[in-house]
């Protein structure tokens, strides 16, 4: 026991002769300040009770033995409570600890992927990521080209956390790598499901869509590597369908080849990709249809783009009592001219 720790015990003992003696309410204030010493120097609850007996022992020497065969009964007590203690300290620390790294990682995470919303010749575009707690396992970028051209990537990672958040920051980079002749989606998901196949851990997937719009053909090109299928909305006929899409998800196989396909798109026409936190929202325990997804996206279509977005998922937000069950990425794409 170090000096103030001494210091603190012989105060508690003066404390309490003089509590007795007057049941001045000022030496319970003097001990509230003496126990904040004893967790300032780490002394355990039964120590404490150890404390209290030794005192009363010369205070009152002709003690009765009833008494204190009552305070040994709390001393072993106490010893099973300062056990327990000390694990549930060392396990809230640990907690801390990791809640700690987790919220450096998403920080770094929100630095590492940002991508800002581009302004693109003839479209409007609305895009909204939200992770359901702090790493966001959904990751989407956009990437202008020389020639007015974009490029969109929207991808899942199936696997959370941190391991989730640097995968993303790998396919981030080597996305932004690649040279501009390369930037056709079927190449851009051949050469990073080469780069996943060799760096990531087998028991992680990642899903992703990439899509390239070139306005001076009005056209979106589109690869899928087993993500979730988007939709087109077609402004003549007020309809939706489902893209088509194939392809396996990055990192199964080293080499694989994505089918790719072209979407014309005229004044009003919409391209919506998105990630299952989107299509799997769930009321209670019922998930939603796509339908009904669908219903939600019409009801606020008529709004600009990123209005669109943001209503809809504060729909779904509402939907799930504002406790979103997984990451939640909506991106729309609409030509308005």
């Amino acid at each position: 026991m170090n000096e103030s720790a001494i210091e603190a015990v012989e105060a508690y003992k003066n404390l309490l002769q003089n509590y007795i003696r007057t049941k001045d309410e000022k030496y319970l204030y003097r001990a509230e300040q003496v126990s904040k010493k004893f967790i300032k120097n780490q002394i355990l609850p039964e120590e404490i009770v150890n404390f209290h007996n030794q005192a009363l022992d010369e205070i009152f020497p002709e003690i009765p033995e009833e008494f204190k065969d009552s305070m040994s009964f709390l001393l072993e007590t106490m010893i099973g409570y300062g056990l327990a203690h000390q694990e549930f300290q060392a396990l809230r620390d640990e907690q801390l600890t990791l809640k700690s790294e987790i919220s450096v990682a998403a920080s770094m995470q929100e630095t590492l992927l940002a991508t800002v919303k581009p302004e693109a010749e003839g479209l409007d575009i609305g895009v909204i990521s939200v992770p359901a707690h702090q790493m966001n396992g959904d990751y989407h970028h956009f990437i202008k080209g020389k020639d007015g051209s974009l490029g969109i990537a929207v991808a899942d990672v199936v696997g959370k956390g941190v391991p989730a958040a640097l995968s993303m920051s790998m396919i981030k980079y080597a996305v932004d790598s690649f040279p501009e002749t390369m930037m056709k989606p079927k190449d851009i998901l051949a050469n990073l499901n080469r780069v996943v196949e060799r760096n990531v851990d087998p028991s992680m997937f990642i899903t992703m869509c990439y899509a390239l719009y070139e306005p001076k053909r009005s056209s979106f090109c589109y690869s899928s590597a087993g993500h979730e299928p988007g939709l087109y909305y077609n402004a003549k006929t007020d309809s939706f369908r489902e893209l088509e899409t194939k392809g396996i998800v990055l990192g199964v196989a080293p080499e694989v080849s994505y089918e790719q396909y072209e979407l014309q798109l005229d004044k009003g026409d919409m391209l919506i990709l998105l990630t299952d936190g989107v299509t799997e929202c769930r009321q209670g325990e019922h998930f939603l249809e796509i339908d009904e997804v669908l219903d939600v996206i019409r009801k606020y279509k008529h709004l600009p783009a990123q209005e669109t977005v943001n209503q809809v998922f504060k729909h779904f937000e509402r939907l799930q009592s504002f406790q979103l069950r997984d990451d939640f990425t909506l991106i729309i794409l609409r030509k308005d001219v």
